[in-house]
């Protein structure tokens, strides 16, 4: 059984064979089209900029909002290494900071601890599409003067305090990946109200060249142009965007119902399992991306080894950065590392079924129970 996978079916192919009979595969009008169906879709307002990835989303980000080299951005440490990549990419320093073990989110009392004269950024990332007390973090950054961008990654089409996130905010990135809550192949997404983070980082995605999308979405290249800031090739593809618009509409009848079923399914025969710790999560609003659960006592990973010789796949999401050579930080962090120690990533994606979830819990009930496990 496969922890994740893509869910595409003929609507999907249909929507590649279009753009491949059109013969313009680079950004054009159907990226276009899909920026304009996520910005309706999300509401508030926003700009929407498709680019070819959610690292590069946050990169962008990063750079549209001023970051350069010599400032610190504060980020959850148990995160995607994409997040760090991402700012380091765009010439600040990523600073590692705590966890609260209940949410897996980034803990504001700890990053407080990590503020300096160089702090210029807060990367709070929506672990599991959770996205904790927004109020509270877009408290933390207008106290302390700091831009805010959202690592949203995991969080497409989960909704806070009744509006989606990404309606409101500061700056706010998905994935497209392959296994997100949408995908579009690869992909991802900046979202803002800023219309000069807008206009920045739909210049940054085609090389720097000033208003080149405006052309792109006619089919049309810029030739006499000019470049003022650094750019990348970043920019999404007509293919990718025929499949993100295909995803997008199967979403809330299909994906989010779902999503939120299955999850629901495993908490229900999850609850009060000896070994076991839920993370806290608020199904229907959280449309969950990955399922992590919390395996005790130090027997995480002989559960692990007892599941996979069952078939069943599982991850561990994630190693918190500080603990990589690249970006290994000055001061320890023992609650995310403990939290580490735990964390085991159950199956789910839209193909399983509630037998495929049964399946999954009652070889975690018997794994936990094994005298070989009972004994690490």
């Amino acid at each position: 059984m496969r922890l994740s996978k893509s869910v595409l079916g003929p609507a999907e192919r249909d929507a590649v064979d279009r753009i491949l009979r059109a013969e313009f595969l680079g950004t054009g009008p159907e990226t276009q089209q899909f920026e304009q169906e996520l910005a309706t879709y999300l509401g508030g307002g926003v700009t929407v900029v498709c680019v070819n990835t959610g690292t590069a989303a946050l990169q962008l980000a990063c750079q549209a909002c001023g970051l350069a080299p010599g400032d610190e951005v504060l980020v959850p440490s148990l995160t995607y290494v994409a997040s760090f990549q991402a700012i380091t990419a765009a010439g600040a320093t990523p600073v590692a900071c705590e966890v609260h073990p209940a949410t897996a989110l980034l803990d504001l009392e700890d990053a407080a601890r990590r503020l300096s004269p160089r702090t210029r950024a807060i990367m709070p990332v929506h672990y599991a599409s959770s996205v904790g007390d927004l109020p509270a973090l877009y408290g933390f950054a207008r106290k302390h003067g700091l831009r805010v961008v959202e690592d949203a990654a995991h969080a497409f089409g989960c909704t806070h305090q009744g509006a989606k996130v990404g309606a409101q905010g500061d700056v706010v990135c998905f994935s497209f990946d392959g296994i997100k809550n949408i995908t579009s192949g690869e992909g991802g997404a900046v979202v803002t109200r800023d219309p000069g983070v807008a206009e920045r980082v739909r210049d940054a995605r085609l090389l720097g060249v000033m208003r080149d999308s405006e052309n792109r979405y006619q089919r049309k290249r810029s030739w006499d142009f000019d470049v003022s800031h650094a750019g990348w090739r970043y920019h999404m593809s007509d293919i990718m965007a025929a499949i993100g618009r295909v995803q997008l509409r199967r979403f809330e009848a299909d994906f989010r119902p779902r999503g939120v079923a299955l999850a629901q399914r495993y908490r229900e025969r999850l609850r009060g399992m000896p070994g076991v710790a839920l993370l806290t999560s608020d199904l229907g609003p959280v449309v969950p991306h990955i399922l992590p659960i919390r395996v005790l006592a130090g027997r995480r990973d002989a559960v692990r080894q007892q599941l996979e010789a069952a078939g069943i796949g599982t991850g561990i999401h994630y190693k918190p950065n500080h603990l990589l050579t690249r970006f290994r930080s000055p001061h320890p962090l023992p609650r995310t590392e403990a939290l580490y120690e735990e964390l085991l990533s159950l199956p789910l994606h839209p193909d399983l079924g509630e037998t495929d979830v049964d399946r999954v819990t009652d070889a975690l009930e018997q794994a936990l129970a094994l005298p070989a496990v009972l004994a690490k």
